[in-house]
């Protein structure tokens, strides 16, 4: 996937969101944050962990836009170290246990906040493509979430979110 288009979009909502909050800070690590917790979320909503649990996973359309939720934060901070030259989604990690995924993933992030490199960079898209193998979502998919949860995003803003 082409990912050119999305840093721009992202781009665009990140300098809107920081003009309309009057944010004048660094919020780097901030962005990170919301990262870790995006992932964590979008976790609980698998419930792949929840082993003492027999309740099934949430919807597909949740699951999903808790996914796409990552991806605004993993492009922000992109944007943010000048990362935003990665022009292709690289391949996805062949790691095919969700809790794994998971799990490999929060420790690509860390490493990354710890270290930006464009290295660290790609290894997150590629957790996060194995995150949407597992999770059976075609890059056209998270593509069509992501421009909607874009424009919810500006409506938040808007309306006072």
């Amino acid at each position: 996937m082409k990912l050119h288009e999305l840093f721009k979009m992202q781009e665009e909502l990140d300098r809107f969101i920081q003009s309309n909050q009057k944010i004048n800070e660094d919020v780097f690590r901030k962005k990170g944050l919301a990262l870790l917790v995006e992932l964590a979320e979008l976790a609980n909503e698998t419930r792949c962990f929840k082993f003492w649990s027999t309740k099934g996973p949430s919807s597909r359309a949740v699951i999903l836009e808790e996914y796409v939720d990552s991806i605004h934060f993993l492009l922000s901070l992109g944007i943010e170290k000048h990362l935003n030259t990665l022009e292709n989604w690289p391949d996805p990690i062949s790691e095919t246990d969700l809790t794994e995924l998971f799990l490999r993933t929060q420790k690509a992030i860390q490493e990354f906040l710890r270290n930006y490199s464009m290295s660290n960079f790609m290894e997150i898209w590629s957790c996060y493509g194995g995150i949407a193998v597992a999770l059976e979502f075609s890059y056209e998919e998270v593509l069509e979430a992501y421009i909607q949860k874009n424009q919810t995003n500006y409506d938040r803003q808007n309306n006072g979110y």
